[in-house]
């Protein structure tokens, strides 16, 4: 991973897009307060920036929200470790690393190979979120909750919105990555 100004800066501003989309809120359900695009940007960035600096973006956000720069959707801090959606959260590295690696390893770089990437993306995050979900409110909120509850407001609800989240950054990341080689790092100055 050779680092240059226009990664740089690339990285910066998808990381401040994941940071802003978190306070983009759409209200929904009982466990959680809203939905946010914050998905989105996670989404959109591996596919324009790669699995290395997709992730990074994911990863830069991580921390600057951990050390207490009010970054997630509730705030920010270590104490956020122990909020219900951490585990999404947590799960966007993973997610970003495999859609970057997954959009890299096509040759076509079309409309449904990028829904493909994000849609294993979007598994993956969930794969982490929703056990983290459940323990952190079965365990150490106490909440009276079960597995179908569960299902249903951690996962089931959130997959509408993350398909059209999906599609979306899909058709944009066509249409950018061709324009990808005639963006320069002095534009950002």
């Amino acid at each position: 991973m050779k680092l240059n100004l226009k990664m740089m800066m690339l990285t910066s501003m998808f990381t401040a897009l994941i940071a802003i989309g978190a306070f983009i809120k759409i209200p929904l359900g009982p466990f959680f307060p809203a939905i946010t695009l914050q998905v989105f940007f996670v989404v959109l960035s591996p596919l324009i920036l790669g699995k290395y600096y997709g992730a990074l973006c994911s990863i830069i956000y991580l921390l600057l929200g951990l050390i207490g720069v009010p970054v997630f959707a509730n705030g920010g801090g270590i104490g956020y470790v122990i909020q219900p959606s951490f585990g999404y959260l947590l799960g966007f590295i993973p997610a970003t690393f495999a859609i970057g690696y997954l959009s890299e390893k096509f040759k076509k770089k079309s409309f449904v190979t990028f829904l493909i990437c994000c849609g294993v993306g979007i598994l993956i995050d969930y794969i982490i979120g929703v056990p983290y979900l459940y323990c952190i409110l079965k365990f150490l909120l106490h909440k009276n909750i079960n597995i179908t509850d569960i299902v249903k407001n951690g996962f089931l609800i959130f997959v509408p919105g993350d398909l059209v989240k999906c599609i979306i950054a899909s058709m944009l990341a066509v249409r950018i990555i061709p324009q990808m080689k005639n963006i320069k790092a002095d534009s950002f100055l």
